[in-house]
């Protein structure tokens, strides 16, 4: 019999490490060729992770609530055949804050450099490969902590050491904390208040994935002064297409046909009206996007949040964006998404209308500028403009609000892209195919 070593798979870029949560199979069972034996979780989402062999599971190597790294062991199998084999490994190059130089001066002497005598307590976590890097380059523990982490519960990451190095010597000795140039901390934090607990109140400690999202959103309206400008669509015809084409599209294609693939499209069309929607702030910087890849916020089971990410949306037909859109919806309710499904998103929208509400004010999701929210479609009395003159008709009307970061984004190009998203529903094409 030969042994096998199960090693954490690549999660796509920026993803180096996570964390396990349950492992499905115990030492001793027999699982077969993908078989998922283990549950993991990354600070992006929570995924299985199957087995390429056959065989049976004689070590766990990583047990529940520990970090393993990309291309680490998790557990050894007992496979058919002899001597010792591992699952190959590629990995993507995460994307670096620093430039080319900066990293090749950081990581080289890593490879050959033994570590200095630098030691950390417990009480900080480090990845064997920050350890090295802050070893190296002479990092106290207190500099550490000043470090603001962008991984799981706000643990440091390559990225953030490297970025850290990399402004080093351009700050002053007794500099504060060292923070990313999009994600400023503000001049005054207030401290949390203190919450009396009542004699039947009932304290739900909050799960991993919601301390993400209560990290994130605070951090996104700490770095963003957001505004918000709203409009009343008549989405008519968008219904009526609808209606027409939804029982011809799923005998065609097995799927359902929803109003989102229509909502990005118009957003597609209208980002490409409007290009200085579609970036990022870096510092004093403005990164125009050349793609656009549309986050669709999407509730979960649990009453969790998560935003899978079209890619390329504006290269999608209707029916392909239909195609999409289900397909992530599916993965997501059902934990099937892969961290690379929650990445690069450029622009997002939330469909409100889902929950009946009329209409509301998201949070712009860093490192976007921009978020649309979609009310619910509604019927009602409306004054239509005819040639022989005003009259009342039932339509159906839809709220939009549109949040943009005024940092960038000013009024007047936050509200005209909410104006085309308007008037390419208001004027769709009864005719569209799909």
């Amino acid at each position: 019999m030969a042994e096998y070593k199960l090693l954490l798979p690549s999660m796509g870029e920026g993803v180096m490490e996570a964390t396990i949560i349950t492992w499905l199979f115990n030492e001793g069972d027999n699982v077969k060729e993908d078989d998922s034996v283990v549950e993991i979780a990354t600070d992006k989402v929570d995924s299985d992770v199957p087995t390429p062999v056959s065989g049976k599971i004689v070590k766990i190597l990583k047990q529940k609530d520990e970090v393993a790294k990309v291309g680490e062991a998790i557990a050894i199998l007992e496979i058919e055949g002899e001597g010792t084999a591992s699952e190959e490994v590629k990995t993507e190059t995460p994307a670096a804050t620093p430039d080319a130089d900066t990293l090749k001066a950081i990581e080289e002497p890593l490879q050959t450099v033994a570590a200095s005598n630098v030691e950390f307590s417990g009480d900080l976590y480090l990845s064997p490969l920050v350890k090295s890097i802050a070893q190296q380059e002479k990092i106290s523990e207190t500099e550490l902590k000043s470090i603001k982490g962008s991984g799981l519960e706000g643990r440091i990451t390559k990225e953030d050491i490297l970025a850290y190095v990399a402004n080093r010597g351009s700050q002053p000795a007794q500099a504060a904390p060292v923070q990313a140039a999009s994600t400023p901390k503000p001049a005054v934090s207030a401290p949390a208040a203190t919450v009396p607990v009542s004699a039947g109140d009932e304290i739900i400690p909050m799960d991993r994935m919601r301390k993400i999202i209560a990290e994130n959103m605070v951090k996104a309206k700490q770095i963003a002064p957001h505004v918000t400008s709203f409009i009343e669509t008549d989405v008519t015809n968008v219904v009526k297409w609808r209606n027409k084409n939804k029982a011809v599209f799923e005998k065609r294609e097995g799927e359902k046909l929803t109003f989102m693939p229509i909502f990005v499209k118009a957003v597609v069309k209208a980002i490409q009206d409007f290009p200085m929607i579609n970036v990022s702030v870096n510092g004093e910087n403005i990164i125009k996007k050349k793609n656009i890849n549309i986050g669709m916020a999407t509730a979960l089971p649990d009453g969790n949040l998560i935003v899978p990410v079209i890619k390329n949306a504006d290269q999608l037909s209707l029916s392909g964006l239909a195609k999409a859109i289900n397909d992530l919806a599916y993965r997501a309710r059902n934990k099937k998404l892969r961290p690379e499904d929650t990445q690069g998103a450029t622009y997002t929208i939330s469909n409100v209308g889902s929950f009946g509400n009329l209409m509301g004010t998201p949070i712009i999701p860093q490192p976007q500028v921009a978020i649309l929210a979609i009310g619910a479609i509604v019927k009602k009395p409306a004054v239509l403009e005819t040639a022989d003159g005003d009259v009342i008709a039932i339509r159906n009307l839809m709220f939009m609000s549109h949040s943009y970061d005024h940092r960038v984004v000013d009024g007047s190009l936050g509200g005209m892209m909410l104006k085309h998203v308007h008037d390419y529903l208001e004027n769709w094409d009864l005719n569209t195919e799909i």
